[in-house]
């Protein structure tokens, strides 16, 4: 069950990413409370996760989620530049992540 709250924690941490976006737009204060619910939904299951995984593949991996999702999201709905190189090294997180899963007991 850690595992599915570590993703979990993720998908949160790359939504909450993404409302900074919405909140440097809108500038107000339901932006502000869906960023705040996000980043703490995120927190709460990485807490979770970290009751049984070891702390430092649990954040390794959490962070691996949130910033590869977050880059594939600006990307995806903000317009940010497409490139390979992005697309290099956002695929190494994600190598990097699904690797740290493997070797985690």
């Amino acid at each position: 069950m850690a595992w599915v709250y570590l993703i979990i924690a993720g998908l949160f941490e790359m939504l909450s990413v993404a409302l900074i976006s919405n909140l440097h737009k809108k500038r107000n204060f339901q932006a502000l409370l869906l960023l705040i619910f996000g980043f703490g939904a995120s927190f709460l299951f990485l807490g979770l996760a970290m009751e049984t995984l070891p702390m430092g593949t649990a954040y390794a991996i959490w962070t691996g989620i949130g910033a590869s999702g977050g880059a594939l999201l600006g990307m995806i709905y903000y317009g940010e530049a497409v490139e390979w190189r992005r697309i290099f090294f956002i695929s190494l997180i994600i190598v990097s992540t699904i690797g740290l899963k493997l070797i985690a007991s």
